[in-house]
C-alpha cells in the first residue's frame, strides 16, 4: 500500500490544531516573579498577605529556609538577576562605587542575566515593572535611557523605592509621577501596567514578568484605604527584642539598651506602616492571578513570590534596618505555584536567592550547565522529587559594610566610618561591618559561622537548634575542630564559582576536606573584603 506524502509544514499545522482542540498548551511555561522590598519572614512579614498565602502558598509550595546572598537591596537583587554570589557579580552595596547599576555592572554582568538568556535563547517575551537597582537612572551610568538587555517591556523606577513623586523609565523614556493616588501610587501603577501587559501579550510566545514593588520599604506610605489598618499592632517582642547584643561584633554592642521610649514608638509605627503598604501588594497579587486566569494562562504559569532581604525592628536594640548577619535580616519568604506543583506543600531544604535565575532557565528548557551561575535549579523540588535530589547543606552570605569618611553628626563619638545612625547615637552600619557567613542546615546541625573583616577578625557562631534567636555567641566554646572546618569551608565558598559552590558542606556525608577545593580552577576569585568608599 502506498504511503501518502504530507508536507512537513502541514504536519506541524495539524499537530498544533490537535493540541488546540484538546486544550493543551504547546508553548513553554510562563513565569511571573513578584519581588517585594525589605520584607521579612521571621517577624510576621507574611501576616498581612492573606490573599497571597491563599492564592500562591496554599495552591503551591512554601519554602521554609530561604536565604539571601547579601542582606541589602542592590547586592541581593544582583544575585537574583545573575544567579551569583556577590564575590562573583561584584555588586557590594547600594552605591555606584559599590557597583550598584554602575557602568561596570552594565558591561560585565547585565548581558548574562537570566532575562537576557530567556529572551535571546528561549523565545520569551519579557516584562519588568518596579524597582530595579538602587542607583538605576544615575546620569553617570547612562541615566534612565539605559534599558538593560533582555527586557522587551521596561517600566523601571529611577533610584530607590518611593510611593509618590517618582520617575519611571518607560522603555528608556522618562515618565513623571506626582502624588495623586489614583494615578501615581506606585504599587497600584505596577499592578495596572502588569494587567495591561497580560491583556495585550503575544499569545503564542511564553512570557516572563518581574514585578518589583516598593513595599514594604521606607518611606512606608500606605494607600489611603489602608491608613487605619493594624492600628493596634506592635513590633514583636521576642526574646532578642530590646536586649544588649553581648559577645557580638562591636557594631551590635554599641546599640543603646534599653532603647528609649521614642525609639520604640518609632519602630512600632514603622512596623505598622510596613504592614499597611503590604496590603496593596496583596491586592496586586490577587489581580495578577485573576488576570492570568481570565486570559487562560494560569495553568501554564509559575508564580514566584519573594523578597530581596529581611528586616529588623528592635532586635538587639537596633531600631530598624537590614544589613546584619542574623536570621531576621538574611531570611526571606518564598512561595511558588505552577504546573505540576501540588497544593499545600512545604519544603525545609536550604534555598538561596541565587537559585532563582537557574530555576527560571531550567523551566524554560535552557541548559544551565552553560552558565557560570552559582545557584541550583529548584525545579526538581517544585515537582515533588526532593527525596531523589542531592541538595546542599550550606550556603554563603556576604556583606560589605558602608561608612562615611567623616563622623556622623548624630553620633560624633563613634568617629568616622559609620552610617545609618539614629538620633540617640545607634548606628546600623560601618566600614568594618563587613562579614561572610556559612549558614548550615543539615540533619546533625543547624549552625551559622561568621567572620568579620576587621582588626579582630571577629567570629560569631550560633547553634540555632538550641538558640533560634541567636542570643549566645558560642565561638569561644564550640569544638575547635568544628571551628577550623567551618573556617576552611568559608574560605572555599568565598572563592567558589559555578559548580564549585555546590560542593558538600562539612555536615554532608559526602564531605571530604581538601585544601584544593578552597579555590576554583582558573584565576582566584577577587576578594570580597575591600573598602570601596
Amino acid at each position: 500500500m502506498a504511503l501518502l506524502s504530507v508536507p512537513s509544514s502541514c504536519v506541524v499545522a495539524l499537530l498544533f490544531l490537535l493540541a488546540t482542540v484538546e486544550g493543551v498548551s504547546s508553548k513553554k511555561p510562563n513565569i511571573v516573579l513578584i519581588l517585594t522590598d525589605d520584607q521579612d519572614v521571621l517577624l510576621g512579614g507574611m501576616t498581612p498577605l492573606k490573599k497571597t498565602r491563599k492564592l500562591i502558598g496554599d495552591l503551591g509550595i512554601t519554602f521554609n529556609n530561604v536565604y539571601v546572598a547579601s542582606p541589602l537591596c542592590c547586592p541581593s537583587r544582583a544575585s537574583i538577576l545573575t544567579g551569583k554570589y556577590p564575590h562573583n557579580h561584584r555588586v557590594f552595596n547600594n552605591t555606584l562605587e559599590g557597583n550598584c547599576s554602575s557602568k561596570a555592572w552594565q558591561k560585565t554582568q547585565e548581558p548574562n542575566t537570566f532575562q537576557a538568556i530567556l529572551q535571546h535563547y528561549c523565545g520569551y517575551k519579557t516584562f519588568f515593572a518596579g524597582k530595579y537597582l538602587n542607583e538605576y537612572g544615575s546620569e553617570v551610568a547612562g541615566g534612565i535611557e539605559h534599558v538593560p538587555p533582555g527586557w522587551d517591556h521596561w517600566y523601571a523606577l529611577a533610584k530607590n523605592s518611593k510611593y509618590y513623586n517618582y520617575t519611571l523609565s518607560v522603555n528608556g523614556k522618562p515618565q513623571y509621577h506626582g502624588q495623586n493616588y489614583s494615578q501615581d501610587y506606585l504599587t497600584d501603577l505596577l499592578s495596572n501596567v502588569s494587567l495591561e501587559f497580560l491583556e495585550h501579550r503575544t499569545k503564542y510566545s511564553p512570557f516572563f514578568m518581574m514585578i518589583s514593588t516598593p513595599a514594604p520599604h521606607s518611606p512606608w506610605t500606605p494607600a489611603p484605604q489602608y491608613e487605619k489598618s493594624f492600628l493596634d499592632v506592635k513590633a514583636p517582642r521576642n526574646s532578642n527584642f530590646n536586649i544588649h547584643g553581648k559577645d557580638k561584633h562591636w557594631l551590635i554592642r554599641q546599640a543603646k539598651t534599653p532603647m528609649t521610649n521614642s525609639s520604640i514608638h518609632f519602630l512600632d509605627n514603622a512596623f505598622r506602616k510596613r504592614w499597611q503598604t503590604l496590603l496593596s501588594v496583596d491586592d496586586l497579587v490577587e489581580k495578577v492571578v485573576k488576570k492570568l486566569e481570565a486570559v487562560k494562562e494560569l495553568e501554564n504559569t509559575y508564580i514566584f513570590f519573594t523578597s530581596d532581604n529581611g528586616y529588623h525592628t528592635g532586635q538587639f536594640s537596633l531600631p530598624i534596618d537590614k544589613r546584619q548577619l542574623y536570621e531576621f535580616d538574611i531570611k526571606v519568604p518564598l512561595l511558588v505555584r505552577g504546573p505540576g506543583i501540588k497544593s499545600k506543600m512545604s519544603n525545609k531544604m536550604l534555598v538561596a536567592n541565587i537559585d532563582l535565575a537557574p530555576t527560571f532557565l531550567d523551566i524554560a528548557g535552557y541548559d544551565i550547565n552553560k552558565t557560570r551561575m552559582d545557584g541550583m535549579s529548584l525545579l526538581p523540588l517544585l515537582s515533588g522529587m526532593a527525596q531523589n535530589v542531592t541538595w546542599r547543606t550550606d550556603l554563603l552570605v556576604e556583606y560589605q559594610g558602608e561608612g562615611h569618611n567623616r563622623s556622623d553628626p548624630t553620633c560624633p563619638s563613634l568617629g568616622p566610618g559609620v552610617t545609618n545612625c539614629f538620633p540617640d547615637c545607634v548606628c546600623e552600619d560601618a566600614y568594618n561591618n563587613t562579614y561572610a557567613c556559612v549558614r548550615t542546615i543539615a540533619t546533625p546541625a543547624d549552625l551559622q559561622y561568621c567572620e568579620f573583616d576587621d582588626s579582630e577578625v571577629f567570629v560569631e557562631v550560633y547553634n540555632l537548634t538550641s538558640d533560634p534567636h541567636q542570643i549566645t555567641n558560642i565561638a569561644k566554646t564550640i569544638d575547635q575542630e568544628v571551628l577550623e572546618k567551618m573556617n576552611h569551608r568559608l574560605m572555599m565558598l568565598q572563592s567558589c564559582s559555578g559548580s564549585t559552590c555546590h560542593t558538600p558542606g562539612i555536615y554532608d556525608p559526602r564531605y571530604r576536606f581538601d585544601p584544593q577545593l578552597m579555590f576554583h580552577h582558573g584565576p582566584a576569585a577577587p576578594k570580597l573584603f575591600h573598602k570601596t568608599l
